[in-house]
């Protein structure tokens, strides 16, 4: 529906959209007659819990939120915290003539539109807004092009809403009940996690095997030139004709998997190098091919969130938060796209850029087209790029900080997609002699030389491995023919070990998932910030290690219920939902087949073509799986066999190894360490742990409350908690916290008595008041007894005055000035070099909450997995970067000199292709890129991190 001619001359139109940045930037666009608000996101959902079901509701329904014996009608409620921006809405639209609905153009953008339809009730015209970049042309078409809401793309939000809810409410509890309280299960986060666990387990199954290899430094006996070198390095190919074993020959049980292939071992790769010695080499072939690389496609969501990953550090969940301000405030097109394709708008800006900044010969004849698509993309979207129809360079945009490297990447991306192709030559020269010994030894080396950079002059795409090689790096060799003589001027014997397979980073398990076509690129992010919150994952550095207690929930998934963490089975789910969307299949007949089976009603078989491609497994009864809990054996599914005959266990409390039966002679127990990754817990620390002391001892129970009291053993030393019943909510409002309390220095975990420890955990104690009325107390902490008012802290000199210190005491201490110069005059525990952002020299700190890392500006503690001894200088780099976006950004720009400058320049100065080459490479590292977003870096401990309801 068009807006009406009375309409456009006058009157009052309420143009409502997702979010407040959004809205500010949007009145700009417009005129006096608009009123531009935000709905903050969803009004209305599916209920948190039953308290939300309205009353009339009960049985299944109310545990659901969807009735599922009604053709799985849902039950929306509004937000609590949406209930006064809904009633703002209201009143804005009674004084409105009509209304825009200008929520995101994607498949829950217009689910929003629709539920504020459904929930406002508009008795004025109604119109759907849509557009994929805010900028001023883009937002005045929308309004003179609006559309009717897509009810399609509804029905496909609402049936996958449906699914995941289904999912979550049934599968959760099962894990609560066999696992740990608070756990969830998730269609996708599911498989996610067994993803992650599984390259685990290969790790841990994964067995080394060395060979050994020679390399050979031959000279060509010329004057070398920078064109023209005069040696070159090869490595050792073949010994009389038979290939030597490198690394892709050995299979992960450490065996060769390669036939006729010759294994080398030190002693016999010296000795070949020792009877190489005097060999005379000569040039056996040279054989050269050209070389062509055309440029990457423009960036859709998941090539974004990679490249971001590899290139600034950031995370998925961070590089999408950055993504939508820059959207938000009209730099860049919309960030949830599956789509390559650039608009002709687009295009030509492209080339005139290419033009403007490297000039005429990197310009193709034609545009580029990239029309292809990931399989079942969900909308038509363009390509993420800078917005507008003339882009913005990096310095022309003003930005700083992390937005400026974002919009900086998707720029370079997109400008270097319309330049000209790659071009040179590779090279691959073989040289052979024969040793003292009569055996024939031939080595080779290859080359890449670049006589045409084209693209790469602009941008060139990282690598998931840290140690590939770019597009961009050349090897030269020396102009040798077939037959040249050659010197050797160095031969020597190298020995390599097989690796492991790497583990997941962010960057590569988006790609794994959208390889297997799982999940949907927009919710990658979410996905990923999952499963580290429930502690399922958690990081060391940049790699997703799992839990032991996601080896647990994997376990029971696989065994139990196997097709929801099937990979084929989770992405065939995907096509059905893909098919609805499209209507070529119906909801309600395919969520009858998911959720009651083939026999779960006559609908439901009838329904079967529709829901799913025929085969019969692709669907069964998840409620008929989640009601048969009995062959679930719970110690099972939580051990797993280390050796020596022990066993590593996922309890209630965190995971631990054990040998024998509880209660027998000889039984040995010890906790696991959190923050230990599984393929590190070998047979050998498995003994150690166990010949250690026990950490947890139980010391009775408190008299008052009944709850039992023990002694453990922390990550920050040994402290007492007591064991709250099992039925104890810990999350939500009514959440209840274990009391807790550090063991004083002069106590021991093994002699701590019940009255001791309640003792410890009666504090903090409140000590007083001061004249002004402020709090303080006497706490115990990590680094010794202190007294705390408001933000003020002051040490103690004993334990024992926490419980008699008095105010007047107190007040007497809080009057002397605070004493900083010991605490200042401490040397660093390491140095790590110079911060590339703030220019500043980097140390490691011994702090009142632990080991930090500080450039004298922004102070970030270390992390579960990092440690003085093995932390790297980009990890330091890399914690800073986070710590300073988690601040103000007021405050972080005033507080970063290097990076005033960086703007200042870059605003002065004409911004040209080598300007911005120097700008990047200025600030170039990996690591110490990252966003607020990361801090799901921190392994949350999964005893501790539960939740009310089950996540879907």
């Amino acid at each position: 529906m068009s807006p009406t001619s009375e309409t456009a001359q006058g009157g009052r139109r309420l143009v409502i959209v997702e979010s407040p940045a959004k809205a500010k930037t949007i009145k700009g666009y417009l005129g006096p007659g608009y009123v531009v608000e935000a709905s903050v996101g969803h009004i209305r959902d599916l209920p948190s819990g039953a308290a939300e079901v309205p009353e009339k509701y009960t049985g299944e329904v109310r545990r659901l939120g969807v009735d599922v014996d009604h053709d799985f009608q849902p039950i929306y409620v509004v937000n609590a915290d949406k209930k006064a921006q809904v009633r703002k809405l209201k009143e804005l639209l009674a004084e409105s003539d009509e209304l825009f609905l200008a929520t995101d153009e994607d498949r829950e953008g217009e689910a929003i539109a629709w539920h504020l339809q459904e929930v406002l009730k508009p008795k004025v015209p109604v119109h759907r807004m849509v557009f994929h970049e805010i900028t001023k042309d883009a937002i005045q078409a929308a309004v003179a092009n609006p559309r009717e809401l897509n009810k399609r793309m509804v029905d496909a939000q609402e049936t996958r809403r449906i699914l995941d809810r289904l999912y979550g409410y049934e599968v959760s509890p099962v894990l609560w009940k066999k696992v740990m309280r608070g756990l969830s299960a998730g269609r996708v986060q599911s498989v996610a996690t067994r993803l992650v666990v599984e390259r685990e387990r290969e790790r841990i199954a994964f067995r080394s095997a060395e060979y050994w290899d020679l390399t050979g430094t031959f000279s060509t006996g010329r004057a070398g030139d920078p064109s023209d070198p005069s040696s070159l390095v090869a490595r050792l190919a073949a010994v009389d004709g038979k290939r030597v074993a490198q690394g892709r020959d050995f299979g992960a049980d450490g065996q060769l998997k390669t036939q006729n292939v010759l294994h080398l071992d030190e002693e016999k790769a010296r000795a070949l190098a020792a009877s190489l010695a005097d060999t005379r080499f000569s040039v056996r072939s040279v054989e050269s091919k050209p070389y062509r690389r055309s440029p990457y496609a423009p960036f859709r969501t998941t090539t974004l969130q990679q490249e971001a990953s590899r290139k600034l550090g950031f995370g998925a969940k961070a590089t999408m938060q950055v993504a939508q301000k820059l959207y938000e405030n009209g730099f860049i097109t919309y960030m949830r796209t599956d789509s390559t394709v650039l608009s002709e708008t687009a295009v030509a800006a492209a080339r005139a850029q290419v033009t403007q900044l490297y000039g005429a010969e990197y310009l193709p004849e034609q545009p580029r087209v990239y029309a292809g698509k990931v399989k079942n993309a969900q909308e038509a979207h363009e390509a993420i790029r800078p917005s507008g129809d003339r882009f913005r360079t990096p310095a022309e945009t003003g930005l700083t900080g992390d937005q400026f490297k974002l919009y900086e990447l998707i720029w370079k991306r997109t400008v270097a997609s319309q330049m000209k192709d790659a071009t040179g030559n590779s090279v691959t020269v073989k040289i052979g002699g024969t040793a003292a010994d009569g055996r024939d030894a031939e080595f080779s080396a290859s080359g890449k030389t670049i006589t045409f950079h084209g693209f790469m002059k602009a941008y060139v795409e990282g690598a998931d491995d840290p140690n590939a090689e770019l597009d961009d790096r050349e090897r030269r060799l020396p102009q040798v023919a077939e037959g040249d003589a050659l010197s050797a001027e160095e031969i020597t014997a190298d020995g390599h070990s097989t690796k492991p397979p790497a583990r997941y980073t962010e960057a590569s398990l988006v790609k794994e998932l959208e390889e297997r076509e799982i999940g949907r690129p927009s919710t990658y992010a979410s996905i990923i910030g999952t499963i580290l919150d429930r502690g399922y994952v958690f990081k060391k550095g940049t790699a997703l290690v799992p839990s032991f207690l996601s080896f647990a929930v994997v376990n029971l998934l696989e065994k139990h219920f196997g097709r929801l963490v099937d990979y084929d089975f989770t992405a065939r789910m995907e096509d059905d939902l893909d098919r609805i969307a499209r209507g070529e299949a119906q909801a309600v007949p395919w969520l009858k087949r998911f959720y009651f089976g083939e026999g779960g009603s006559a609908e439901a078989q009838g329904g079967a073509a529709d829901a799913g491609n025929g085969d019969g497994d692709h669907l069964g009864g998840l409620k008929e799986l989640v009601t048969d809990l009995g062959a679930i054996d719970a110690r099972e599914i939580s051990s797993f066999p280390v050796g020596n005959d022990i066993v590593l266990r996922v309890g209630r409390y965190g995971p631990y190894v054990e040998r024998g039966e509880k209660d027998q002679e000889g039984h040995q127990r010890a906790d696991v360490p959190e923050d230990l990754a599984p393929d590190e817990l070998t047979v050998e620390y498995a003994e150690e742990l166990l010949a250690k002391p026990s950490g947890d001892f139980e010391l009775g129970k408190d008299p008052v409350s009944g709850n039992m009291i023990v002694a453990k053993d922390g990550r920050y030393g040994p402290y007492v908690t007591e064991i709250l019943p099992e039925d104890t909510p810990k999350t939500g409002k009514n959440a209840v916290k274990p009391r807790t309390a550090s063991l004083f220095k002069s106590m021991s975990i093994d002699s701590v008595t019940l009255e001791e420890a309640l003792k410890l955990m009666s504090l903090p104690r409140v000590v007083g008041t001061d004249p002004e009325g402020v709090e303080i107390t006497a706490q115990n902490g990590r680094y010794g007894p202190y007294l705390k008012k408001g933000t003020d802290s002051r040490s103690l000199t004993s334990e024992d005055q926490l419980f008699t210190i008095t105010l007047e005491e107190a007040l007497a201490i809080y009057a002397q000035p605070k004493q900083r110069g010991r605490a200042a005059a401490k040397p660093p525990l390491k140095e790590l070099g110079t911060d590339p952002v703030s220019e500043k020299p980097v140390v490691v700190k011994d702090g009142r909450f632990g080991p930090y890392v500080t450039d004298g500006e922004t102070n970030a503690t270390l992390r579960t997995g990092d440690s003085v001894e093995t932390i790297t200088p980009e990890r330091g780099y890399e914690l800073l970067a986070e710590k300073r976006a988690k601040g103000p950004a007021k405050k972080t720009a005033k507080k970063a000199p290097a990076k005033k400058t960086a703007t200042k320049k870059t605003a002065a100065k004409k911004t040209t292709a080598s300007a911005t080459a120097k700008k990047t490479a200025a600030k170039k590292t990996t690591a110490a890129k990252t966003t607020a977003a990361k801090t799901a870096a921190k392994k949350t401990t999964a005893a501790k991190k539960t939740t009310a309801a089950p996540s879907e």
